[in-house]
């Protein structure tokens, strides 16, 4: 028997060193591509796993699809002002890949990240180790679910799930649900149950709300004119404190329209304030259901607010519609629920996720833990992110505009490796 152990082989170098095969990494891919710059992009599981594996059957885009305009491959289909719905997605996705076929490293964890005594970036991985002169993090925020301590006290006989786990109603127990969170997912998720025949429950936050469509024309047509979508998150009227706000909830499903939930009550479903815990065999809620219908209201309405001055500032002969009125007010704000008398069967937890960055080792957070950058270019030189919320405009990290925010760290990567090239040429 060898009893020799072989000698770890060394790492290998790349220039570029890419984390996440999601629509973030491979539009920098693209840009790098094109430029014949030399990289590689690492992706755990299968590139655009989120959309494959964690959308319920009825998901479709909230955006146009004439807004999928990753580099190079804007939406070609023939509903431009449609919403195209997850399959289609994933094709549109898969598509996009064969389009100029990334150097992509699929099922290849990162496990860590941290300076390189040479001044790059060693790369562990479940494919041994990398040394990168750039880095960049395009793994996305969308990665540790959010459950609360409190679902612990809850009985065994409630399923208890996840937004990303949620399928269809039909794979749901028969009895009545809770869903706790009004962001689009809880609010989507919470109609498709309504819309099936089931008994939904909702509990709502502080999510804003949207309009569909205003003086007769969608929207998103508006704020993209107005130029509202290219405002700098340094120049938004909320500032940094923008990159905290929840997404306006709406939906792109039956051809796209509002989601009003004080309509929805009046056809059944209950409404709740933020959910606060378990108690024996209650849930309680904090005393705020008014509140949040309101402030939602007060998003929606000051949406329409930027319209209007929009079509006057422009001279614009735009079709008037009469003020929004509230369909519903809630008598009063319901604080407990006895779940067992109201046949509550199951819950989705559709709070949101947390980031996981405890495998970088680079000095690039906040004591908050958030990522310290600008535009994506950190503290640390070569290291950058890309496909965060509000990373620099409402379209970053989205498909509207993840390939702007690319673009500009391009520019700085490509800068860093000419002069790189240029100081080995002299030595």
């Amino acid at each position: 028997m060898n009893m020799h152990r072989s000698e770890p082989l060394p790492p290998q170098r790349v220039p570029v060193a890419i984390i996440g095969g999601g629509q973030a990494g491979l539009s920098m891919s693209w840009h790098l591509k094109q430029a014949g710059i030399e990289h590689v992009v690492f992706e755990r599981k299968r590139c655009f796993s989120e959309w494959r594996e964690a959308r319920w059957d009825s998901f479709c885009l909230v955006t146009p699809n004439w807004q999928c305009r990753l580099p190079g491959f804007p939406y070609a289909g023939p509903d431009p002002k449609g919403f195209m719905l997850r399959e289609q997605i994933v094709e549109y996705l898969d598509a996009y890949i064969a389009s100029f076929k990334p150097p992509v490293l699929e099922g290849v964890e990162v496990t860590r990240v941290e300076r390189d005594a040479e001044g790059g970036f060693h790369l562990r991985t479940s494919a041994g180790d990398f040394i990168a002169q750039q880095v960049v993090l395009a793994n996305g925020v969308y990665q540790v679910p959010i459950i609360p301590r409190s679902a612990e006290r809850l009985p065994p006989h409630i399923l208890q799930l996840h937004s990303s786990n949620y399928r269809n109603p039909q794979s749901m127990p028969a009895g009545a649900t809770l869903v706790v969170g009004s962001g689009q997912s809880g609010c989507q998720i919470a109609e498709d149950l309504h819309l099936a025949g089931r008994q939904a429950h909702l509990c709502v936050g502080r999510a804003p709300r949207s309009p569909r469509v205003y003086r007769g024309r969608e929207v998103t047509d508006w704020l993209t004119e107005s130029g509202y979508y290219d405002i700098p998150y340094e120049n938004h009227p909320q500032k940094a404190t923008v990159r905290e706000k929840t997404n306006h909830y709406l939906t792109g499903r039956d051809g796209g329209r509002e989601i009003d939930l004080r309509q929805r009550a009046l056809e059944g479903m209950k409404l709740y304030g933020l959910f606060k815990g378990v108690e024996g065999p209650r849930f309680l809620f904090e005393p705020d259901l008014t509140r949040n219908l309101a402030e939602a209201d007060r998003s929606y309405n000051n949406i329409r607010e930027l319209v209007d001055k929009h079509i006057r500032d422009q001279g614009i002969d735009a079709p008037v519609e009469p003020p929004y009125v509230p369909a519903w007010t809630p008598p009063h704000d319901p604080v407990e629920l006895d779940y067992e008398a109201a046949g509550i069967t199951s819950i989705v937890w559709a709070i949101g996720f947390t980031p996981d960055y405890r495998w970088v080792d680079l000095p690039v957070f906040n004591g908050r833990g958030q990522p310290v950058q600008r535009r994506g270019v950190t503290p640390v030189a070569g290291a950058y992110f890309l496909g965060l919320s509000w990373q620099n405009t409402w379209g970053s990290g989205r498909f509207a505009d993840v390939g702007r925010d690319a673009e500009y760290l391009f520019g700085h990567i490509a800068a860093a490796l000419a002069g790189s090239e240029r100081r080995v040429q002299a030595a």
